[in-house]
């Protein structure tokens, strides 16, 4: 299990735009979705990654959290699905149903969105402000699988807290996992 970190777009960076299918009840997501929102927490995932997997019921636990304090919640996966069957978009929705998502498991299938947002791992964070600007980008915790250390969702929470106060996190860690399966030539130039 190799660990890929995340990128660290820029703070402040615009949410870049999507319109994707909800693989839980087929309808479209976009970000528009979310203008009502008092921020939007955007992450890549999938069902196979072991780092997803660590995290999963307690970032479900964090999300509805978050959701009740006016924070919109969206996760997307975008494996290559012919590589990586397990992601297929009727597995997401099966893991979502099981896990109890409280929000959208996306399908990005020609990988767009991933570039669009510098993605570059599972999981890969970003919270922006109400005004779309990204004001986290990072881990959830310090806890990897096999490291002993607890999760707890603890860097995502404080930069929500943060986010509240209109303060920025000072020190935002990269998150790390399992990489992007991208498709056969299309892994983007920031992917070393």
């Amino acid at each position: 299990m190799s660990e890929t970190p995340s990128t660290m777009l820029e703070l402040g960076t615009q949410a870049p735009d999507f319109k994707l299918f909800d693989t839980i009840n087929n309808q479209l997501v976009s970000l528009s979705d979310f203008n009502n929102a008092k921020g939007l927490l955007v992450v890549f995932i999938c069902n196979h990654c072991p780092y997803v997997k660590h995290i999963i019921d307690e970032f479900v636990v964090t999300a509805k959290d978050i959701q009740q304090k006016g924070i919109g919640v969206v996760t997307i996966s975008s494996n290559d699905v012919e590589n990586y069957p397990e992601d297929s978009p009727v597995k997401m929705a099966s893991f979502a149903r099981e896990k109890k998502f409280s929000f959208p498991y996306l399908y990005d299938g020609n990988q767009q969105v991933a570039k669009a947002y510098r993605a570059a791992c599972t999981p890969d964070l970003f919270l922006f402000d109400e005004n779309d600007e990204l004001a986290y980008r990072g881990q959830f915790d310090d806890s990897r699988p096999g490291n002993d250390k607890s999760v707890t969702g603890s860097d995502l929470r404080e930069a929500v807290e943060m986010l509240f106060d209109g303060k920025t996190m000072d020190d935002q860690k990269p998150s790390a996992g399992c990489g992007i399966k991208w498709k056969k030539g299309n892994q983007p130039e920031y992917i070393s």
